[in-house]
């Protein structure tokens, strides 16, 4: 009876887990850490850009950005995809649109929970690559 316990507990913990993972961070770690010097100097670019962003949601679950480079806000154009971080519901296009303040907010609104947010925003052929969670 006792091993007979064990082996129901393991398998219920298994099922579990398995049930309830969303995937790979990446597919090939090898892959990702020859391209990883890659991305950090992807990064110190942007950096150098001097553009500021502030990212959140609004009452109604739209995404709001708001990108800054000194004083100015205008002249962004931002596109992006919200992925649910368990897979448990689809992707979420997000096509940005410049209130008259030069906040950027998304046509679709997210539905509740926990989504991992990545955008691309533009200017002067310039690329800002954005990724956060947003709850």
């Amino acid at each position: 009876g006792f091993f007979g316990l064990i082996i129901a507990v393991n398998f219920t913990m298994a099922w579990l887990a398995s049930s309830t993972f969303g995937g790979t961070v990446v597919d090939n770690s090898y892959v990702a850490s020859q391209k990883f010097n890659g991305w950090l100097k992807a990064a110190r670019t942007q950096e150098q850009m001097g553009w500021r962003t502030k990212l959140g949601l609004d009452d109604q679950r739209h995404v709001i950005l708001a990108v800054t480079s000194g004083s100015e806000r205008l002249g962004y154009v931002a596109t992006g995809t919200a992925h649910h971080p368990l897979g448990r519901a689809p992707d979420v296009a997000l096509v940005f649109a410049a209130g008259t303040d030069g906040v950027l907010k998304s046509a679709a609104s997210l539905p509740q929970g926990r989504w991992q947010v990545r955008i691309a925003v533009s200017r002067d052929g310039q690329v800002l690559r954005l990724a956060d969670t947003l709850q």
